[in-house]
């Protein structure tokens, strides 16, 4: 049984789950915007959520968006904290370098994906435990094609 989260929430037009198992809902765009290649636009939904304390929504591109006309989330995920109010809108980018993308009011434009989040304490120390396989390693630092890869306990 997956859990659920009761979302007080303001639209009208209220973020929708295409298939049951899907993790995100679909945000749709309240306002008609062109974006021309290489162009960004800040696009409003019309929702407005109140999450509970301990939760946060995950603003996140949209996979069929991103493969056939190059669009995406600048900044995803986009972070909507529980103490936000205000309207969720999505920075949308056309990536294609020659293809202007048309948005439509109520065009599905991105998903939201609404979480249990821990709240860290950070503990400051003088170094970190050498307990860790991977160490300061990161940026590409296991390659590409994983041929030289190897399983280890």
């Amino acid at each position: 049984m997956t859990d659920v989260v009761h979302v007080p929430i303001v639209a009208d037009h209220p973020p929708l789950y295409a298939h049951a198992d899907d993790a995100g809902a679909d945000l749709r765009a309240a306002e008609a915007v062109t974006l021309l290649p290489g162009e960004r636009a800040l696009i409003g939904t019309g929702v407005s959520i109140a999450l509970p304390t301990g939760y946060a929504a995950f603003v996140v591109p949209r996979s069929g968006l991103a493969a056939k006309h190059g669009i995406t989330v600048v900044n995803s995920p986009g972070t909507v904290d529980a103490g936000y109010r205000g309207e969720i809108k999505v920075t949308l980018l056309n990536t294609d370098a020659r293809t202007p993308f048309d948005v439509a009011v109520g065009d599905r434009i991105a998903q939201v994906i609404v979480m249990p989040v821990s709240r860290a304490v950070f503990v400051p120390v003088d170094d970190l435990p050498d307990d860790s396989a991977r160490g300061a390693s990161g940026f590409g630092s296991t390659g590409v094609s994983g041929a030289a890869q190897t399983a280890t306990a």
